[in-house]
């Protein structure tokens, strides 16, 4: 299934230490197919957690080609790997990036997250880069939305 991810940041008051008011903005990921699908997604979603008001700050396409959850971890590391192929012809190595989204306690669990989910590949493939992104969660479409939609 080809998920068309997009980063949503959310605004809102959040009650800090010592029952202060903060205006935090937190960025999720939604799968959706269009901007206006990815603020109607992310209103439906957050709507349950939030008790006051809270705004749609921004909105913008996120390249992943891959995300790996895993429910132990609570934090998303972002991976560049890049794919190393041969050229049949020239017998030049030749290398494409993706970016990928890994859900980890720790950057080290996110790299063996990743292998373990690159398993089974047959492309040769290294890790450039894996960085913390701020993410707070992600909102894949579910199987049943799909069902109910139909």
């Amino acid at each position: 299934m080809m998920h068309n991810w997009f980063e949503t940041k959310i605004t809102y008051e959040k009650e800090i230490e010592g029952g202060m008011m903060k205006k935090v903005t937190e960025p999720y990921l939604v799968d959706a197919l269009s901007f206006t699908e990815a603020e109607a997604r992310i209103i439906k979603e957050m709507t349950p957690f939030m008790s006051g008001e809270f705004t749609v700050a921004n909105i913008k396409r996120a390249n992943y080609t891959e995300v790996f959850e895993d429910e132990t971890g609570d934090r998303w590391y972002k991976a560049k790997v890049v794919f190393i192929s041969i050229d049949e012809k020239s017998g030049a190595e030749k290398k494409s990036a993706s970016n990928m989204l890994i859900q980890a306690l720790n950057i080290h669990q996110a790299i063996e997250n990743l292998d373990k989910g690159m398993k089974g590949t047959m492309a040769d493939y290294e890790i450039a880069s894996i960085t913390e992104t701020m993410l707070m969660d992600i909102f894949p479409y579910a199987v049943e939305e799909d069902a109910k939609s139909e």
